[in-house]
């Protein structure tokens, strides 16, 4: 993905190969200005690459045009960020249904047992008429992912997911990420700067420059992933 021409041109990801396994969860890591943010814009079908091409199961999205591009995230893309961008007059329910809402349908039988089985495992059935301010923080974390899982979307993009949490919200929303991933075989990919996180990965693909430097398969732990941060940091500095 290139920014601007010439000699001024930023090449934000250059030549990623990168695949999100079904029923997997892994997490991407960098220094800042590593092109993480890029990549999951490309992901998301937020942004077009320059170059090479981009699919969401099945479906490639390369050259859709946005009104394409728009259904594509709506059905086969579920978010949850670090802010939870819930929808503050909304109830937990109501915001659950959001994308059904946005997509001008309701759900059918199937999903809507789907959707009954996702509040109940998150712990959220005590809590539907509740509105986002009447939650604690790692309460609308899992509002937030409910209602990315609502749709049975391909691919969950999490940005930095347990940043306004405390570490026991944090561990939990992770724990419950995980969840999904080895029950319900969810493909996650999660953009983070914090190697506790990254932790509860299958996963970590460490980027620099825009390249994939490291993948780390089965990774060893919260230290080891600090340390290839670190030694990663040090090679971009000098």
């Amino acid at each position: 993905m290139t920014y601007g021409t010439g000699e001024g041109a930023v090449h934000a990801v250059r030549s990623v190969d990168l695949e999100i396994p079904r029923g997997g969860f892994t997490a991407v890591m960098g220094p800042s200005g590593s092109g993480k943010s890029t990549l999951m814009h490309i992901m998301a079908g937020l942004e077009t690459p320059t170059r090479g091409r981009v699919w969401i199961g099945d479906r490639e999205i390369t050259g859709l045009d946005d009104e394409a591009l728009t259904v594509v995230r709506r059905r086969r893309v579920g978010f949850v960020f670090q802010a939870f961008n819930l929808m503050p007059a909304m109830d937990v329910m109501e915001n659950v249904l959001l994308p059904f809402e946005l997509d001008g349908r309701r759900p059918d039988a199937e999903q809507q047992a789907w959707i009954e089985e996702l509040v109940a495992r998150l712990g959220l059935a005590g809590r539907l008429r509740h509105r986002p301010g009447e939650l604690s923080g790692g309460q609308q974390q899992r509002v937030a992912i409910a209602r990315a899982l609502a749709g049975r979307p391909d691919l969950i993009l999490a940005d930095e997911p347990t940043g306004n949490l405390d570490s026991r919200s944090a561990r939990e929303v992770l724990e419950l990420l995980g969840m999904a991933c080895r029950e319900l075989g969810q493909s996650i990919a999660m953009v983070t700067h914090d190697p506790r996180a990254a932790a509860h990965a299958d996963r970590v693909v460490y980027l620099a420059d825009g390249v994939v430097v490291r993948r780390d398969e089965a990774p060893a732990g919260a230290d080891a992933i600090a340390s290839a941060m670190l030694l990663l940091e040090e090679g971009t500095r000098a």
